[in-house]
Parts: C-alpha cells; structure tokens; sequence
C-alpha cells in the first residue's frame, strides 16, 4: 500500500472518529435561554416546569382554554426553541385549541444534554402534565418524538410536520460518504414505529424540503396510513410550513 494511499485512510478514520464523537453536535441545535414567561409571549399563558424520569426540571408554556376539545403537545424540530413556536400556539388558541409548548433538555435555559433516550423523557413528562385529550404534533425531529411516544400512549390524533423515515436515513442523505448507519448512537426508527400506532393521523410536508427529503415523509404517511399533506414550493424551515393554513388546518382535523 503506497504513502498517499495509507495517508487517505489516516485522514478517512480521523474524520469518522470526530464525527462519532461529536456526532450529537451535528444533530442537535439548541438556543439558549433565557427566555420571557408564558404571559409575556401570548395574554393567558403560565409558566410550567414538566419533571422528567430521570430527575431534570424543563421549562414550558402552557396556554390553556377552559373549553378546549384537546390539548396540542408541540414536540419541536432539533433547532431553536420554545419561543420560535409562538406563532403556531397563537393560531392553534385561536382556533379553539389549547397548547402546550416546551423545550428539550439542553434547549432553551433547560439543564442537560439532548439524546434519543433523553428527548423520550422529556416528551413523557410533558405527557404527564396534560389531563384530558391530546394530539401530538412533531416536527421533523420531533416527529420522531411524537411517534415514539404514541407508541407508549396513543393520543386522539398525531400530525407529524417534515418526518424522516429514520436519523440515520436523513443522515445518509446529507453525509453519503460516511457510514452514517454504523455511527449513530441515536437511531429514531420512526417508519418502524408508526406502523405500530393505530390513531388518526396527517402528514404534512414541503414540496422544496431541502433539509428531510420528501420522499421520506411520504414513506411515513404510507407507514402510518396517513392523510398526506403536500405544501407546494415549500422548504423546511419556511413559514408556511411552521404556522402556516395548511398546517393549522391539519391540525383541526384530528381533534
């Protein structure tokens, strides 16, 4: 085996083992805190703190209408936090629907480090919180979370917003040259999982989704038996896919 040879495979294996050891720098994207109270965002809402299994306290902002036919858990993306998902909590009060909205941990001013494991606390403890109905809406990560938890308690509609079909599908979508399967320590089997759940369910997507391809968000919907939602010329992160009409309205239909 020659010089440049054996220097090309140093430099491949330096890169896969950075990559494994900061792998979760390169899924999770928190915004610190800190950030305003619950009034502060939207007239009526109050601060709560979700206490999850393994002894962490979470901030959230529960905006609670007393006639309210559900309650609307927001499991955000892996970007950001609580407050970016204001907008979304405005238009789902104002349709009638309660809302509660919280941060992972290591989001916002929350303690800890987000990981598969952690994120599926954090999503039971905001469960544990809700008395009466709820619908689950994920969002792309999120998604993920959603469907892991109505895998433990299946609520009265799931909507999942820009779902992968699994980390490591994304992943290898984004980064084809490394063995992005082999390196994961966080897997989110969402297709896997949705199959399971037997719950009303909507998948909305983006036409122009640069970040989860939406070919794979429609695998989801085919895995969940799901109503399909297709936003045309809509990229991830876009608004009208964060609290935009079709979203909403997706929404509204499962509750």
């Amino acid at each position: 085996m020659g010089r440049p040879v054996l220097v090309a495979v140093a430099v491949l294996v330096t890169i896969v083992a950075v990559v494994f050891a900061f792998q979760r720098k390169l899924v999770y994207f928190p915004s610190p805190g800190p950030l305003p109270s619950a009034e502060e965002v939207l007239p009526g809402g109050r601060d709560v703190r979700l206490v999850t299994a393994d002894g962490l306290l979470l901030g959230g902002w529960h905006f609670e209408l007393p006639d309210a036919p559900a309650t609307v858990i927001v499991f955000p993306g892996n970007g950001g936090n609580r407050l970016g998902r204001v907008p979304l909590a405005r238009e789902l009060t104002s349709r009638g629907l309660s809302v509660l909205l919280f941060d992972y941990r290591g989001y916002g001013d929350n303690p800890g480090k987000p990981s598969e494991e952690g994120l599926t606390f954090d999503a039971r403890a905001a469960l544990d919180l809700i008395d009466g109905p709820v619908i689950y809406f994920g969002e792309s990560l999120g998604a993920a979370v959603a469907v892991e938890l109505a895998s433990y308690r299946v609520p009265v509609g799931l909507v999942l917003r820009s779902p992968f079909t699994s980390l490591a599908a994304v992943g290898s979508h984004h980064y084809p040259w490394l063995p992005v399967r082999m390196l994961l320590q966080d897997k989110y089997p969402v297709v896997e999982r949705v199959s399971a759940v037997d719950v009303p369910a909507v998948v909305v997507l983006g036409t122009a989704d640069s970040v989860v391809p939406p070919a794979q968000s429609r695998e989801v919907a085919a895995a969940a038996r799901a109503r399909l939602v297709e936003v045309g010329g809509a990229d991830h992160n876009d608004e009208a896919l964060l609290a935009g009409p079709q979203v909403i309205d997706a929404v509204l239909s499962v509750r």
